[in-house]
């Protein structure tokens, strides 16, 4: 774990909203220099806790407006199995987290797809490629909340 002082926390909570924010305006909310601040910035992607930097799409204007939960029991649990899922699942596109989980559930999928059709076609891949014992969907109907930024 990386101990984080208060002007780290200010730069990554300002870098979560915006990562195009130039050094010149990072240092100023912060009270850092340009150079102080990407010294800053620098040592946070060194130690790990700045891990990249995205462009945020809109889904509905490149029409992927469907979000699947995509819930999955096996009944196989060996290594095998599981490194073969974990390849197709992050060798399809649509698929923008697999998660292993614990009590009734084996794996939860979220998926982003154009409709139902698309969601037919990213199932049939994947069952394909990996034996699963029970496959189940959720379509989202409304999104309440949706963010990648993480409290700090």
């Amino acid at each position: 774990m990386v101990t984080l002082d208060e002007i780290d926390r200010k730069i990554l909570k300002l870098l979560q909203r915006d990562a195009s924010l130039s050094l010149e305006a990072l240092g100023e909310s912060v009270g850092l220099s340009r150079n102080g601040c990407w010294r800053r910035v620098k040592a946070l992607e060194d130690v790990g806790v700045i891990i990249g930097r995205v462009t945020l799409l809109d889904p509905e204007k490149i029409d992927l407006s469907l979000t699947v939960f995509i819930q999955i029991r096996t009944k196989s649990h060996d290594a095998d199995w599981l490194q073969r899922f974990a390849r197709a699942t992050r060798e399809m596109p649509e698929i923008l987290g697999a998660y292993r989980m614990t009590g009734d559930l084996d794996y939860l999928i979220r998926a982003r797809v154009r409709d139902v059709k698309d969601y037919d076609a990213l199932y049939q891949r994947l069952i394909s490629r990996v034996d699963m014992s029970d496959v189940s969907a959720s379509f989202v109907m409304e999104e309440l909340k949706e963010t990648t930024q993480l409290p700090l």
